[in-house]
């Protein structure tokens, strides 16, 4: 008779996620009238425009940040997490207080405005006369269960000029290791990993022309 073997960490981990994700399934982690989650996931910038900071300027020289794109796994309120290469789940007890990608917007408009001084406008009601608009697709913004660490992974698309002669694209990732699959542990790492990535989409927006 061969010796049962004990479960490893990872196994143990992935388990616990599956059984979250089928309670998920089953009675919803947020509906109307339901039990809220324990915690409520924000971005928040970590570089902000000093209070009384005014910009002024012409619409056309402006920097417009649309919303991003996403798949549906980040187009919810739940926070998701990778299993493996085919399989998702969600974090137990956690949900994020708006829409993901709205929020990513936001913190990357304030990060650009607080580290370029340039006038920064959100949404796309611009994006025909801003001279610089910055969109893209959000990839990841979650926790990954294999690798025990949170991931944030954008793809920027940049248009400069009116009418958007010149176009650069560019995928930036930010990764924070050795995060335990808790909510308490996890909407910290993931509001780090964010504004990780914004700093380095504001550089790379710095340059004169697309790179």
């Amino acid at each position: 008779m061969e010796k049962a073997t004990k479960p490893s960490g990872t196994d143990r981990i992935v388990k616990g996620l599956l059984i979250a994700a089928a309670c998920l399934g089953l009675s919803g982690c947020i509906s109307l009238g339901g039990k809220a989650p324990e915690e409520l996931f924000r971005l928040t910038a970590e570089e902000t425009a000093p209070a009384g900071a005014a910009v002024s300027g012409q619409l056309a020289d402006a920097i417009v940040v649309l919303d991003p794109d996403a798949d549906r796994s980040l187009d919810v309120l739940r926070v998701p997490v990778r299993v493996d290469a085919s399989r998702l789940a969600y974090l137990k007890n956690a949900a994020w207080i708006e829409k993901p990608t709205r929020q990513f917007r936001s913190l990357l408009a304030e990060t650009i405005r607080a580290r370029t001084g340039k006038l920064v406008v959100e949404g796309g009601d611009y994006e025909v006369t801003g001279k610089t608009v910055i969109g893209g697709r959000l990839l990841r913004l979650g926790y990954d269960a294999q690798k025990r660490a949170v991931v944030v992974s954008f793809d920027a698309v940049r248009t400069d000029g009116i009418d958007g002669s010149q176009i650069a694209t560019k995928r930036f990732e930010a990764v924070v290791n050795d995060v335990v699959p808790k909510a308490e542990a996890v909407g910290p790492a993931l509001n780090a990993a964010a504004n990780d990535v914004a700093r380095q989409v504001s550089d790379w927006l710095a340059g004169e022309s697309p790179k």
